[in-house]
């Protein structure tokens, strides 16, 4: 049985949700680490409510924080294990947040960073219908042994993505945008990217800002400068 998880949240501007926002945050956070993000986004997507779980597991190398999986640098594998183990814990909490608002797949969007991006990937790929959006700050799409190209489940239409990351990320660094970022092109999954100049691991104004125009495009709301 999946572990159940929670996390802030912030409802949608217009009082009535038509989408869902999903943030996955990083190794040794949570998901108050990102959910203001979502204050920000408010504006950008009124029918939209945010939410961002906490991860299902302590942190072992951040005990105030949490994990989706464990990570030691030392086993090139341990990724796709983690990516595997936690994403029924991931698909459950999707699954009850949808139906709680009686909404489709098509109204999802899942924005990770770090860690929370390589479980956006693994997982919106992954779901019998497509998410609408995948947004991942400074992940990569996590490939399994000896695999060349991702696998995904047959979903028509396939999900949009946007990657971002910084130019001088020394934790996951940019070549895995890149990398990332031909395999969903080999998967046919339409995938835009943003580098950030001088950035390290993290997010900055232009990320967010390429984000939520990405977001606000996918679900077809229309954003009018100057009067958000």
């Amino acid at each position: 049985m999946a572990a159940a998880i929670d996390g802030p949240r912030v409802a949608a501007k217009s009082g009535r949700a038509r989408q869902l926002v999903v943030f996955l945050h990083g190794y040794g956070a949570d998901g108050s680490d990102l959910i203001e993000i979502g204050r920000q986004w408010r504006s950008f997507l009124p029918d939209a409510d945010f939410v961002a779980p906490h991860a299902p597991e302590r942190c072992a190398m951040s005990p105030m924080g949490r994990q989706w999986f464990p990570l030691t640098m030392r086993d090139p594998e341990e990724r796709w294990r983690g990516v595997i183990a936690a994403r029924p814990t991931l698909d459950a909490f999707l699954d009850a947040e949808l139906e709680k608002r009686s909404l489709d797949e098509r109204s999802l969007a899942l924005v990770g960073f770090s860690q929370g991006t390589m479980m956006a990937l693994h997982t919106g790929l992954r779901r019998p219908k497509a998410p609408r959006a995948i947004l991942g700050y400074s992940g990569v799409l996590v490939l399994g042994p000896n695999q060349t190209g991702a696998e995904r489940s047959p979903q028509n239409p396939p999900p949009s993505v946007l990657l971002v990351h910084g130019e001088e990320d020394d934790l996951i660094p940019v070549e895995a945008l890149m990398l990332s970022a031909n395999s969903l092109a080999d998967m046919h999954v339409p995938t835009q990217w943003h580098i950030s100049a001088a950035l390290g691991h993290g997010i900055d104004n232009a990320g967010l800002i390429h984000g939520a125009l990405f977001l606000a495009q996918a679900f077809g709301v229309k954003v009018e400068f100057g009067r958000r």
